[in-house]
């Protein structure tokens, strides 16, 4: 969520209190955007007054905005130069936040925002940059690549964001962020603005070299708690991985984030939730790009029940609408408890979150207490087998939507528009069965309801979409 919506409680002062022009506050205001977040409220003032900024936000809180809007007021649309680098930790972020520029600069006169990340081919990135920008989104890696080509030139650079920086520094790109930072002018003659969720040594180091005078803001999280249920069951090691599909099968949630700590642990667990007829997909460092971008895509378009994750692996997934998390595994970072249990219960909406816990990891349980202010509620383990038992005929948890993947992309022109006319006018699907279309370059993914997944499968590779033929699977 990147301000409150239409309709929801403002979370904060009108967008209208800030000094900005009204071609950008009519922009806003179409957008949606009346009441700042309180990442907002916080930090706008400051940045938009030209102030280095160290912020504390997570994911969800509305700090692309908080960001986008002083680095917009720094640029002048009719100097044809790269005059703001945002660097971030994934790819799926930076496309997330070059989306979210986009629209905000909507109000400016012909701005251009390029992204450039490692995972896609270098030509396109070259031909874009040598037809000029005036901002570029990407990762520390592929900004260094093409610094070092020559190919990306930042003299003319003003505004430096380096958004979630304790996850570029956790994947290791703390040269690579020093190495671009030589090639931006200096920090006196630059505004940067540094984003971190947590705020260990390492970013306060960071920030100590890249920053010039900053300002800091941080907020305490804080989660609505009637909002999100929390809930602890004690667990012996042997039944920490069966407890999670006897917590799915009972509460039955659509949509369910589950941390570990290890990558070995997400696999085990992804095993034993398969075994079990349940639609879990893996999420962890060792995934290649594509893998990675396709198990995004299945679990926010629905046709996935469990997404199992290590926390460097989900930090930047903003998910709409998450109905559990499950803590497989506790913590030793009572804050990093805290950003799991916050990804649900977002934007007004109630969310669950359960807590697997060993005698072992009991005193990490009492720093979570401590930090919350608040014991934890538990429940027995018995509860959920009892009732597993006196349930048994619902079956196995299952997804909503199937996920189809159709081969051909925008590079062949092809748009959602087309899908969505391939499956409702020529094969009769009612649009109330299709749900999320995502055009890649060179793929199209598109969730169809799961009753009619076979016929929509059979159907799109028997006929056309955009006039031609296509080649269709089922993810």
């Amino acid at each position: 969520m990147t301000a409150s919506p239409a309709g929801a409680p403002p979370t904060g002062p009108a967008f209208s209190t800030l000094p900005l022009a009204d071609h950008v506050l009519a922009n806003l205001q179409r957008l949606g955007y009346e009441h700042m977040t309180p990442i907002q409220a916080a930090s706008l003032p400051l940045a938009l007054a030209g102030k280095d900024l160290i912020a504390q936000a997570k994911t969800g809180s509305g700090k692309t905005a908080a960001f986008t809007l002083p680095l917009l007021a720094n640029l002048n649309p009719r100097r044809f130069a790269v005059q703001a680098l945002v660097l971030c930790p994934t790819r799926e972020l930076a496309e997330q936040v070059s989306q979210e520029i986009r629209r905000l600069a909507r109000a400016e006169d012909n701005v251009k925002v390029l992204t450039l990340c490692g995972g896609a081919t270098m030509r396109p990135q070259l031909a874009s940059l040598a037809h000029g920008a005036h901002v570029v989104v990407g990762t520390p890696g592929r900004i260094l690549d093409h610094l070092g080509r020559e190919s990306l030139v930042l003299e003319a650079l003003n505004t430096l964001v380096l958004d979630e920086a304790d996850r570029m520094l956790d994947m290791g790109f703390a040269d690579d962020i020093a190495a671009i930072a030589e090639r931006c002018p200096p920090s006196s003659q630059r505004q940067t603005l540094l984003f971190s969720a947590t705020y260990p040594d390492d970013v306060a180091k960071l920030a100590a070299r890249y920053l010039h005078e900053p300002q800091e803001v941080k907020l305490t999280e804080r989660h609505d708690a009637s909002r999100i249920r929390q809930r602890f069951y004690e667990v012996k090691e042997s039944e920490r991985l069966h407890a999670v599909g006897l917590l799915l099968n009972h509460f039955r949630p659509e949509s369910t984030l589950a941390f570990c700590n290890t990558k070995q642990q997400c696999r085990d667990l992804v095993a034993v939730l398969q075994a079990e007829g349940i639609v879990a997909l893996e999420l962890h460092g060792d995934l290649e790009q594509r893998e990675r971008d396709q198990v995004l895509v299945q679990f926010a378009n629905r046709s996935c029940s469990v997404l199992v994750a290590t926390d460097v692996a989900a930090r930047g997934l903003d998910i709409a609408r998450l109905d559990a998390v499950i803590n497989v595994d506790i913590t030793p970072d009572a804050q990093v408890h805290t950003h799991r249990v916050g990804r649900t219960g977002r934007a007004g909406e109630s969310g669950q979150a359960f807590s697997l816990a060993s005698m072992d990891e009991m005193g990490r349980v009492g720093r979570i207490d401590e930090m919350q202010g608040s014991e934890s509620v538990w429940h027995p383990l018995a509860e959920l087998e009892a009732a597993s038992a006196g349930d048994a005929a619902s079956g196995p948890l299952r997804p909503p939507m199937v996920t189809l993947q159709i081969l051909g992309g925008r590079k062949e022109k092809i748009r959602k528009g087309d899908v969505l006319g391939a499956l409702t006018k020529d094969l009769g699907l009612d649009a109330a069965c299709i749900g999320k279309i995502d055009v890649n370059d060179f793929s199209t993914y598109v969730a169809v309801r799961h009753d009619v997944a076979e016929q929509a499968l059979r159907g799109l590779n028997a006929g056309k979409v955009k006039g031609r033929s296509v080649k269709v699977r089922r993810l």
